[in-house]
């Protein structure tokens, strides 16, 4: 249908896969790209690699904050896009005492 939207779901994952102890099936993914004007949607990102989900070892806020960008820049060329296109990000600090 002309002007339809569409969307391209980019990294790809099952929560099955992913976080086996939570015993969820979910197929869900990094990034969500609509059509019709070009937006990125993105899943809420932690300190992890996107190719093997594993956090990475650091507990520094610094660290994990800049392995969260280094994500967040990736998904984006991915997307076709870059940091300059970045419109919002809304950060959650938890502290898990």
């Amino acid at each position: 249908m002309e002007g339809e939207m569409t969307h391209e779901r980019h990294r790809k994952f099952n929560t099955g896969d992913t976080y086996p102890e939570q015993k969820l099936d979910n197929d869900l993914c990094q990034a969500v790209v609509t059509r019709g004007g070009r937006t990125v949607w993105m899943r809420g990102q932690c300190p992890q690699d996107l190719d093997t989900a594993e956090n990475i070892e650091s507990h520094d806020p610094v660290e994990q904050t800049h392995k969260v960008m280094r994500n967040i820049r990736q998904l984006l060329e991915e997307c076709g896009g870059s940091m300059d296109h970045l419109v919002k990000i809304v950060v959650y600090i938890t502290d898990v005492r």
